[in-house]
């Protein structure tokens, strides 16, 4: 596997930076795929939202663990446009649109929302205000012979579970974004002593890598001999890298093509937060797919002048 790249520039943009990210890669996609007709293309958003982002006093009552400090950005646009707006306005356009909320509230600012500024597209989109785990798995298992999708996952922190990730490789037709919350969850519910980890954490662990693999994964035991007697220690191994370079290579078990080098996401203090990934479920077109997402990450992490 190939180094991960974590060369990034200062500062509480990491919002704008995936969004950036989505943009320039939808359009590609939508470019490409538009030259064969054979195939009918959807772009699908979980966890959507109200489809805008407030960076700052942003309700997390009904988020994950852990997530309620990822939005203390003070240096970040007030609003931005969030990931649902984003894929209304690429040209050239999809032929639909599913964006898949649980909250009702947020689900309606969305309807408020298409209706206001996109009632020109409202035909080709549909809301699920559902969970979305299950609503993936579902589009999943229907004929994707003819239809192709880019599906983006961003979750406030491990709504995602591995078996709908599994659901939407075996498609074959999928290319996939997905925002790991690797310091804002994952790092924290590994705690030092391992054996202090609530139940709840370890399946909810289990849940996000599809495995309990982590459980040795980030953790060493070893045997201290002092002249009296042996103890067994076990310590936590787990760094922001490992972590990283465990969930790509969980990634690369079930897609045909993943990108090496997934963009780490800091906040303002220069914590790592998230990292977005990137996978291509179908094999003619994976490569491809790949290198348009690498030359896009390597771009915005060029050095601001």
């Amino acid at each position: 596997m190939g180094k991960i790249n974590k060369k990034h520039n200062f500062g509480g943009d990491w919002t704008q930076k995936k969004l950036d990210v989505l943009s320039k890669y939808l359009s590609a996609y939508t470019t490409i795929l538009k030259k064969y007709p054979i195939y009918k293309i959807a772009y699908i958003d979980a966890f959507a939202g109200t489809g805008t982002i407030k960076n700052r006093n942003v309700d997390m009552a009904n988020s994950s663990l852990f997530a309620d400090e990822i939005y203390n950005d003070t240096d970040a646009q007030e609003y931005i446009n969030g990931s649902a707006k984003i894929s209304l306005t690429v040209q050239p356009q999809f032929d639909k649109y599913i964006f898949i909320e649980l909250e009702p509230n947020k689900a309606k600012s969305l309807q408020d929302i298409i209706e206001n500024e996109f009632n020109h597209l409202k035909d080709k989109i549909k809301i699920e205000n559902k969970d979305s785990n299950i609503v993936l798995r579902d589009l999943c298992n229907k004929d994707w012979q003819k239809h192709r999708a880019l599906v983006f996952l961003d979750p406030y922190a491990m709504e995602a579970e591995w078996d709908t990730i599994q659901a939407i490789a075996k498609t074959k037709a999928i290319d996939l974004w997905i925002l790991f919350p690797l310091g804002v969850s994952v790092n924290r519910l590994l705690m030092k002593n391992r054996n202090e980890i609530p139940e709840n954490w370890s399946k909810a662990l289990d849940k996000l890598f599809g495995t309990h693999d982590w459980y040795n994964e980030f953790y060493e035991t070893k045997i201290n001999i002092s002249l009296f007697s042996e103890e067994e220690v076990t310590s936590k191994t787990a760094t922001f890298d490992r972590i990283a370079n465990f969930y790509i290579k969980r990634l690369k078990t079930i897609f045909v093509g993943v990108l090496d080098e997934p963009l780490y996401l800091y906040n303002s203090t220069n914590n790592p937060l998230f990292l977005l990934c990137f996978a291509a479920g179908n094999p003619k077109g994976a490569d491809t797919a790949i290198k348009i997402a690498r030359d896009i990450i390597g771009k915005i992490n060029e050095p601001k002048n």
